[in-house]
């Protein structure tokens, strides 16, 4: 189990001086952090001042570069042996930070899961179904919640992940995929999200949309095979059933199946080909942690 002391806490925030103070403030009363880094992320508002006024450090970007690029300068700059990533809108209690933190040292990344009642509209707790029911088609193992950004993992494992992470809102879909494809010890811990102070930064189609082509790109880059197999099998399926009823009614085979089931080889040739690229990157060495 992870002491406090040695667990660094990042938050990202972007115009959020409504919150951004009493969300340091109750963290620092909730236990002896190794440090908080707020990353103002080129906030127009007080955010900077009322952090450091809070007792955080503050790493500022001189204009918006996004959520993911936040999240990332806090990981270069975090000393702990741990970091645990909260938002800033004030969403997550003081004592589910610590449940999270107790769990490093026994797992890799603990992520906090929502419950659904508490994401926001319906459409998007829809939105966040299904891509929590694609992720786990694509990982082997049932996700929870997949975008939530409230997590805490080893310092090491996530500068490993560093070049992956997009500096959008993909980090939480990026790094899940990426600890749970590379055999991490990963687990979800139910929490209760609060209301959040001031307007979501996250657009639904736009964002979700990138969601869904960061979590086919990380598991295309740790386990290709899940992706093309079954496009192989669909296209060399819909081939050979046309190709049967075309001779069955015409007596011959038209140039379309033909066609599909070239696909179909070629398609699951590629993925042979990813999956022994993605074998050779996972085998090689990462490095003293």
């Amino acid at each position: 189990m992870a002491e406090s002391s040695i667990v660094s806490i990042v938050i990202p925030a972007l115009n959020e001086a409504a919150s951004i103070g009493g969300v340091v403030s109750t963290l620092r009363a909730a236990a002896p952090w190794c440090e908080i880094i707020v990353v103002d992320d080129g906030s127009t508002d007080e955010t900077a001042a009322r952090a450091r006024d809070a007792g955080a450090r503050v790493l500022r970007h001189p204009y918006n570069k996004g959520n993911g690029a936040s999240v990332k300068t806090g990981i270069r700059a975090a000393s702990g042996e741990y970091v645990l990533i909260v938002d800033a809108d004030g969403q997550h209690p003081p004592e589910d930070a610590r449940r999270i933190a107790a769990l490093l040292g026994e797992y890799d990344l603990v992520v906090g899961a929502r419950s659904a009642g508490t994401q926001a509209t319906a459409g998007r707790r829809a939105g966040n179904a299904l891509l929590n029911a694609l992720a786990a088609y694509l990982t082997s193992r049932p996700i929870p919640d997949l975008t939530s950004g409230f997590r805490g993992a080893r310092l090491s494992h996530l500068r490993e992940f560093l070049h992956l992470l997009p500096n959008g809102f993909s980090t939480p879909t990026t790094t899940t995929l990426a600890f749970i494809k590379a055999g991490y010890n990963v687990t979800f811990v139910p929490i209760e999200a609060r209301q959040r102070t001031g307007a979501s930064k996250i657009r639904f189609a736009q964002d979700g949309a990138r969601f869904l082509l960061i979590l086919l790109k990380i598991v295309t880059i740790f386990s290709p095979l899940r992706i093309f197999a079954p496009l192989s099998v669909g296209a060399f399926l819909i081939g050979v059933g046309y190709g049967l009823l075309n001779m069955l009614m015409i007596g011959k085979i038209p140039n379309g199946a033909v066609l599909l089931i070239l696909f179909s080889v070629i398609v699951f040739l590629v993925g042979l080909v990813s999956e022994q690229i993605s074998s050779l990157r996972s085998e090689a060495p990462r490095g003293p942690e």
